[in-house]
């Protein structure tokens, strides 16, 4: 298990280019305010270096027989002669509980509170409606949450930051990782890092590697080890962090990694005992591998194209090789239908594996997502294989599915073929669900997979998604024990965790805790069943409960209570597991008890909040601190803005994608939508109001290869906006932002969370994600960024206009978008079967024309920016002929700050 932290100290600017353009107050709810003074401070280089020093930084983690408890204490000085702004910011594993935060400022400590979940919401609702950022932990990378919070300091003022965060370090190939990733990103005059690792069972090894340290440098990091004892230490000073011996950057940027193991044999495991609750730690050696049966199914639908289907053959070649010649293995491929290669199961000898090397090289992806068929028709080739006896007596049969979309084919509910699936795997298969990408539904692949005693896993889309595929298969390639139970004396055990596991694989490790409710039980014996690959086996432990505690306590560096936290952390851990799929009776019981245990041991949850109030000079805020969940990606800044700014008035009015109008009709209780076919390069006006002399233009790009002479796919590449009475002009491209004021010209990068003011007219960019553009009161705009991958063959990057506000301009607004910013009826009736497929025509009187319109699906990314929200609505066809003013080519214009009127 990784356990990274992050820091990360920045200071508020006032002034970023003039006093006209400056870093506003409103920022923090319209966008991600950390962000925006990080990147303030490459563009600000005339403020005062050092008014905000980091003087002091100590992360101290003690690690109690796998369980961690870290604490990550920060203090900052204000040596400027005016209020600074503070942000306070780290990353910890998603794993991890928060358990307290504190921040003390001139002698008084504010601590954090946790709450029911329901109790806090006032609180958050009242941090967005004051348009404060809520929700301050929130999903960073692959394994990561960022916790981030920001304090108001005045002139010569201290403030300390305290963190505390507990987890239980998960066994993964044979040891156990902590990663702390170290970022500063100042010289630090008193920096710590000191890791305490206590292991009964004694430590096999203890390894570290500072990967931002040369070779001249590694002596800076101290480690003992003594049988049970390691320790680790860091602290580098200030000539030490220095990169040149004249500069001010630090060397201090990067991953500090700890990986360790404890001393293993063939036995029953250690057991500790401390104030009456007991934990077992179960993980043998010298055990021999049982055979596995896998079936492969596998996603080829068109979304897989390209990178996605290059990279899961890549990986399913390297996991053929690794076969074990006594496994038994089968590949489904699947789109709308499903191929079985050579329709069943064959061992993994050489030339088997070869023959499906063969095959898989041959895959490539087309058509929809049917994931109902082949997973039951994976189940049927294990159950004949087994029936047959094809397959060895003891062994471990299991199905991988990996899939980056939602099912769309076949049988569609997500409820139902999880109900499928569980009822013909009848808990004698493994399921493990892979989801490949941000568009597949996790919650969907999760439920599925721990209702058939696997798990879920997401695939991230990066370079080394080979090395993600084929490192989860190396967690499941070699199983060493089936059907393992430990048991415990029955009357003097009590609220045990699991203790029943259907399978051990090796490098990993099987932790089991609970109360002794005998007060008089002198010996805890742990015994320990399981089936081998030839035999059954037997093992049996026996501790006497005082000796025990009396050795564990006599560790003072330990935390004293740490079985019980352990066991309050590991049992919320599988009872959020269970809630997934559990019934809606069972699961109103799971959630009460996690409840209790998550308030009792002050532990953020998902079911939990915890409330900070934020001392300021006229009044204290709250915010509130959250658990993010797998399924929920976005950014929750940018959910907060637009439930704050979303009017109620036109709520659907954009352009995106290929390009897709999309425009509310009938007081927004249905919406129309239309394409408009247009050349590369073209200039279509969008908006023109020549009352307020506002202009908005799009120039349309197309991709990068043109296989359709007929059908050319473009999209708007770049945006023109234009308020000729200030004399104000942006040119917004998927490279940067312009802004012209005048003789003035000021470039902002996409890469740079950044905001500008100007009398009533305002900017805020929001790093890789979006630019709000605001007149006044009462007009709001925003252009959404849509990156693509950078090496993809066909598609480019391309933006997308939303009007969130349209109420400042006249009503003499026209252009492709404007003509719709007043009230638009129309009446649809005689809907019928459609001429595409699956979908419903229905007529529609609109401006005086009768048109045929179709029932479909757009995308709008104001809520969801990476995977977007489908939008239904009735497709006006032919470039929206009938429902637009005019033709297309009466909105192109010369250039991108024309007007359409003279």
């Amino acid at each position: 298990m990784k356990t990274m932290l992050s820091f990360l100290l920045l200071i508020s600017i006032p002034a970023l280019i003039s006093s006209d353009f400056i870093i506003t107050e409103a920022e923090q709810h319209k966008g991600d305010y950390a962000n925006t003074l990080s990147n303030a401070l490459k563009l600000a280089r005339r403020t005062p270096k050092g008014d905000l020093e980091i003087y002091s930084m100590k992360i101290d983690c003690k690690v109690t027989s796998r369980f961690a408890h870290n604490v990550v204490i920060t203090r900052v000085v204000n040596r400027a002669n005016e209020s600074r702004e503070a942000f306070f910011e780290m990353e910890l594993p998603k794993t991890a509980f928060i358990t307290n935060f504190s921040m003390t400022l001139e002698g008084v400590t504010y601590v954090g509170a946790v709450k029911k979940k329901e109790v806090a919401q006032q609180q958050y609702q009242q941090a967005v409606s004051r348009g404060q950022t809520a929700g301050l932990v929130k999903v960073s990378g692959r394994k990561m949450e960022k916790f981030k919070v920001s304090v108001n300091i005045g002139p010569t003022k201290k403030v300390t930051f305290e963190l505390t965060y507990e987890e239980l370090l998960k066994r993964n190939l044979g040891k156990y990782q902590m990663n702390i990733r170290v970022k500063p990103q100042q010289l630090v005059n008193h920096f710590q890092i000191d890791v305490h690792i206590s292991e009964p069972q004694g430590i096999a090894f203890l390894n570290v590697d500072a990967k931002f340290l040369n070779n001249n440098l590694t002596s800076l990091v101290k480690k003992t080890l003594t049988r049970t004892k390691g320790h680790v230490s860091f602290k580098p000073t200030l000539e030490e962090q220095r990169k040149c011996p004249d500069c001010h950057e630090t060397i201090l940027d990067g991953d500090f990694i700890i990986e360790y193991d404890v001393n293993r044999d063939l036995s029953a495991g250690s057991v500790q005992i401390v104030n009456g609750y007991f934990v077992h730690h179960f993980a043998p050696a010298n055990l021999s591998r049982i055979p596995k049966n896998v079936i492969f199914v596998i996603d080829h639908s068109g979304s897989m194209s390209g990178i996605k289907m290059h990279q899961t053959n890549e990986a399913l070649l390297k996991i053929l090789d690794d076969m074990n010649p006594k496994d038994h293995f089968a590949i489904i491929i699947f789109d709308d239908t499903f191929e079985t290669w050579n329709n069943t199961i064959f061992q993994a000898t050489p030339s088997n594996v070869n023959e499906a090397k063969n095959f898989v090289q041959t895959i490539s992806a087309r058509g929809g997502t049917n994931i109902n068929s082949p997973m039951l028709e994976a189940v049927r080739i294990l159950d004949k294989a087994h029936q047959d006896k094809q397959l060895p007596e003891r062994s471990v049969s299991m199905i991988i599915l990996l899939t980056d979309g939602d099912p769309n084919t076949g049988e569609s509910n997500p409820t139902k073929i999880q109900q499928n699936v569980k009822n013909a795997a009848n808990d004698r298969y493994n399921v493990y669900c892979l989801g490949f990408g941000y568009d597949v539904k996790y919650s969907f692949l999760e439920k599925m997979a721990l209702e058939n005693n696997g798990v879920a896993r997401r695939i991230y889309e990066d370079s080394d998604a080979p090395l993600q595929l084929q490192g989860f298969y190396d967690e499941v390639a070699n199983p060493l024990l089936l059907n393992i139970e430990l048991q415990y004396p029955e009357n003097a055990i009590s609220e045990l965790t699991q203790s029943n596991f259907k399978q051990y694989y090796d490098g990993s490790e099987i932790v089991v805790a609970g109360k002794i409710s005998d007060d008089n039980l002198e010996s805890l014996i742990a015994e320990v069943l399981a089936h081998t690959a030839n035999e059954n086996l037997i093992l049996k432990a026996e501790v006497k409960v005082s000796e025990v505690e009396n050795v564990t306590q006599q560790q003072q560096y330990i935390f004293g209570d740490f079985t019980e936290r352990l066991w309050a952390y590991l049992t919320i851990q599988q009872l959020l597991e269970k809630r997934v799929s559990a019934a809606a009776n069972e699961k109103k019981n799971l959630t009460d008890r996690i409840l209790e245990l998550s308030l009792k041991y002050s532990f953020v949850t998902p079911l939990t909040s915890m409330v900070v109030t934020k001392p300021e000079e006229t009044k204290k805020d709250s915010f509130v601190v959250d658990k993010p969940s797998e399924d929920v990606l976005q950014d929750t800044n940018w959910v907060s803005f637009f439930n704050s700014y979303v009017s109620t008035s036109n709520p659907y009015l954009y352009l995106d994608s290929d390009p897709h109008f999309i425009i509310s009709i009938n007081d927004h209780s249905d919406a129309i939508c239309f394409n408009i076919d247009g050349k590369p390069g073209a200039i279509l006006n969008l908006v023109t109001d020549p009352y307020t002399d506002f202009v908005v233009n799009g120039e349309l790009i197309g991709e990068k290869k043109i296989e359709n002479i007929d059908k050319i796919n473009t999209y708007f590449g770049k945006f023109g906006i234009v308020n000729n009475r200030m004399d104000m002009k942006v040119e917004v491209s998927t490279k940067m932002i312009t802004v012209f004021h005048g003789e003035d010209k000021i470039i902002f990068p996409w890469s740079a969370t950044a905001s500008l003011t100007k009398e009533s007219f305002s900017i805020s960019i929001m790093k890789e994600r979006n630019l709000t553009l605001t007149m006044g009161d009462d007009a709001t705009f925003v252009i959404v960024l849509h990156r693509v991958w950078k090496n993809h063959p066909l598609h480019r990057d391309f933006l997308g206009f939303y009007t969130i506000d349209s109420h400042r301009l006249s009503n003499m607004t026209h252009g492709l978008l404007g003509q719709f910013y007043q009230e638009v009826n129309a009446e649809i009736y005689n809907i019928r079967p459609g001429l595409d497929q699956g979908k419903s025509d229905a007529t529609m009187i609109v401006k005086g024309h009768k048109l045929r319109v179709t029932r479909g699906y757009q995308k709008d990314y104001r809520f969801d920016p990476k995977r977007g929200t489908n939008l239904p609505c009735w497709f006006v066809h032919y470039n929206g002929k009938g429902f637009i003013d005019g033709i297309p080519t009466d909105y192109i214009v010369s250039s991108l700050f024309d007007s359409i009127y003279p």
